[in-house]
């Protein structure tokens, strides 16, 4: 009777595991309190004909609210207002400083423009941190996906320490960084939620290659969610 109670708690422990709802993060000690983390979405801001868009691995629009992402209690935005660099330092449009600035709006004014093709921007989180989740707004003005799209952490600003890569669409590995299988995806108002599983990182590096509109590269904010490493 024992053997068989051992065996079904051991059961009931992996099913438990294989239906935990998507929104929530697992990389917590159980004995800290999940929260929501604090996201407020912009404006939802379509305007002007929706251009047609044929990607390859394109994720379908669900028409559903995105569920309340779960981190550790106390969980904030630790890019806010962190100093950015970039692979390109004299934006076309916008300032690099918008990228951390906390304006989410699709609205001209709002966003950096950088060159065509192959580009970056990076956040420098002050210290190592504890980072749950990463959001990040491209441009949400009209429907369109954006190529390449690369999320790296590392402890060093130039990417040799510790380097991990929390989201890769890069299908054809045409920035060399490993061929990639997450979905190319619809910018909106949501952004791209990348759950980080509670990884350790200073550094925030966000890649792209032109979008479905034109060659140039957007960034209107990127978002940490994170804790400070203790």
């Amino acid at each position: 009777m024992k053997v068989f109670l051992f065996f079904l708690t051991v059961i009931l422990l992996l099913l438990g595991a294989a239906f935990q709802p998507s929104g929530t993060t697992t990389a917590a000690p159980a004995d800290e309190k999940m929260t929501p983390i604090p996201l407020v979405l912009p404006r939802p801001m379509f305007v002007g004909t929706p251009t047609p868009i044929n990607v390859e691995h394109l994720e379908k629009l669900s028409g559903k609210a995105r569920p309340p992402f779960l981190a550790p209690a106390g969980t904030v935005n630790v890019a806010l207002n962190k100093p950015v660099t970039a692979s390109d330092d004299m934006p076309v449009i916008g300032e690099l400083d918008m990228v951390t600035d906390g304006d989410k709006e699709a609205s001209d004014g709002s966003y950096v423009e950088l060159g065509p093709f192959q580009q970056w921007v990076q956040v420098d989180l002050g210290a190592t941190q504890t980072i749950y989740a990463i959001v990040m707004w491209h441009f949400h003005k009209q429907p369109r996906v954006y190529k390449d799209v690369v999320v790296m952490a590392a402890d060093d600003a130039d990417f040799t320490k510790n380097v991990q890569i929390v989201y890769n669409n890069d299908i054809d590995n045409s920035l060399g960084k490993g061929k990639g299988t997450d979905f190319h995806y619809v910018e909106t108002n949501e952004g791209r939620l990348v759950d980080c599983k509670g990884i350790k990182a200073r550094y925030i590096r966000s890649y792209s290659s032109g979008n479905t509109s034109n060659d140039l590269n957007h960034w209107i904010e990127l978002e940490v969610y994170g804790k400070p490493v203790k």
